[in-house]
């Protein structure tokens, strides 16, 4: 329950937990947060770290000078890129027998049934349209290592998906991160970003359910 309430804290209040990490840590600030992007997207147990709220932070930081935009775009990018290839091989190589290792139930069934519909609706491109949405976003690159894409074709997407979800998230937070309202509202901001974010897999989702519906009142 501890755990729980430091995981919501640190998702709602990103901008005091960044500023003290920047204070203390100086350069150094960039490789952390280059690790928990890379760890958001890389490893299918920890989809609970935060990804486009940070982005945004950080952004907004940088904003203040406190960080370089262009040091952030440039290292986040390839964190997210790297974080999706090591996913993808963890899939290709292991996928299989952490699926079917009882001992191991970190990875729940849901997440990968959440996902999979993703791929039946987008194909491919699910590996861009992932990156803006939490909890696909990590299962993604694993489910497409099971088989479900070749690696070529997959990097493509993956670059793609990279650039475009750091730079959208990161330069929003720096245009408008540092703005009174978002300032003074910012854990609001924060649960605004990652519900507008999670609206159109929920949306896909219940519609893939409801043709199944159909089809089965049907037969």
């Amino acid at each position: 329950m501890e755990l729980l309430k430091e995981a919501v804290d640190l998702f709602l209040h990103l901008d005091k937990h960044l500023s003290p990490i920047i204070q203390e840590y100086g350069v150094w600030t960039y490789l952390i947060l280059f690790l928990i992007i890379f760890c958001e997207t890389g490893l299918v147990v920890t989809p609970f770290l935060p990804g486009d709220s940070l982005l945004f932070a950080a952004g907004a930081f940088a904003a203040t000078g406190s960080l370089s935009l262009w040091m952030l775009l440039g290292l986040l990018i390839v964190a997210a890129v790297i974080g999706d290839t090591v996913n993808y091989w963890i899939g290709h190589f292991l996928g299989r027998r952490l699926l079917g290792a009882k001992r191991f139930k970190v990875i729940k069934p849901e997440h990968l049934a959440y996902t999979h519909e993703f791929y039946e609706k987008y194909g491919g491109k699910t590996i861009i349209i992932a990156r803006f949405v939490p909890i696909v976003r990590t299962f993604a690159p694993f489910v497409a290592g099971l088989g479900s894409m070749s690696y070529g074709r997959f990097m493509s997407y993956n670059v793609i998906g990279g650039i475009l979800w750091v730079m959208i998230c990161t330069v929003a937070g720096y245009l408008f991160g540092n703005l009174p309202f978002v300032q003074d509202n910012f854990s609001v901001v924060v649960l605004a970003i990652i519900a507008l974010s999670l609206v159109p897999a929920i949306w896909e989702l219940m519609r893939a359910r409801n043709a199944r519906r159909r089809m089965a009142a049907a037969e």
